[in-house]
């Protein structure tokens, strides 16, 4: 279902096409991980372990939106639905072997990988279905998910929230649950996300109003560009209080892949800019401050009868 070309960029930059419509890309930490040079936010947040994170996407070249910070070429976005699709199953199955394939090229360096690490990171356990893409997109989410489950995995789910009735009628859930939000208002949305769809904003904002109906730990997760949506706090805050979140991530926007074509690095804020759009939003929402991590350039907000720990 992937074109050539487009196959060939997504693996110019370094992603793993699984069947028809899937792919597979290392994380950046979860590499660093197994060299013993650090870990990503979400072990320090949450418990999960770098190096034993899949990072993955069921439609890693479909999506509703053609958003500016983007690491995909989004030019070549094939569209807003799947017209065949692989099964859950095959799909993890070949996601695993896609993994250790991208991990082989370090089992030969045994002098500087910790080899402990290294052998636990062929066995993941904790998968982020978010990687590019929309992947509420593919119809079989919720089979998807509960095959993860069945295989011991914690499941991280990224959705863009365009697809509203697919969330609701999630079942089971994932173990945590990102919806994006990258705008305050709809003028803003358009011009950061780009949509494909007519009534993103819309539905964006029906996904707001069940996102509370949802029962699974819940993040709403805001890219922070500068120049472009560091602003209106007050709007944020009144979106974010809709949707009653259990935590909010104020992550930078990373000068990488193919935004590199649509933005800046003056729009890649600082995690000194970060913070200080985080504590606005604090104040003005009323979620403390609970964490950080200075080399993701993120904040993590929460209310203070939230549980941080998933393990």
């Amino acid at each position: 279902m992937i074109p050539t070309e487009v196959k060939k960029v997504l693996q110019h930059q370094h992603y793993h096409i699984v069947g028809e419509h899937s792919a597979v890309k290392l994380c950046y930490w979860t590499k660093r991980s197994i060299l013993n040079r650090g870990y990503c936010y979400k072990q320090k947040f949450y418990g999960i372990q770098s190096h034993r994170c899949l990072q993955m996407s069921p439609a890693v070249a479909w999506c509703t939106q053609r958003c500016l910070f983007c690491w995909r070429n989004v030019e070549q976005t094939l569209g807003i639905k799947l017209d065949r699709f692989d099964d859950p199953s095959e799909i993890i199955e070949n996601s695993i072997m896609a993994q250790r394939q991208l991990l082989s090229g370090y089992g030969g360096i045994p002098d500087r990988i910790n080899e402990k690490k290294f052998d636990e990171a062929q066995n993941p356990n904790q998968v982020a279905i978010s990687l590019s893409g929309e992947p509420t997109i593919y119809p079989r989410i919720s089979e998807l998910i509960e095959e993860f489950n069945r295989r011991d995995f914690t499941t991280f789910l990224v959705t863009n929230g365009t697809l509203p009735e697919r969330l609701e009628s999630l079942d089971p859930l994932p173990t945590q649950l990102y919806l994006s939000l990258d705008a305050p208002d709809e003028e803003i949305y358009k011009r950061v996300c780009n949509p494909i769809i007519p009534d993103g904003w819309r539905k964006i904002n029906e996904t707001l109003n069940i996102f509370p109906s949802l029962n699974t730990r819940r993040v709403i997760r805001l890219t922070a560009i500068k120049g472009l949506n560091m602003l209106k706090v007050e709007k944020y805050s009144k979106l974010i209080r809709i949707a009653e979140p259990d935590f909010v991530e104020v992550k930078a926007y990373m000068f990488l892949g193919g935004s590199r074509r649509r933005l800046t690095l003056g729009n890649m804020p600082s995690f000194d800019d970060v913070r200080r759009f985080s504590e606005e939003l604090s104040e003005e929402l009323g979620y403390g401050i609970k964490d950080q991590k200075e080399d993701s350039r993120v904040v993590l907000l929460t209310r203070d009868s939230c549980n941080i720990k998933i393990k």
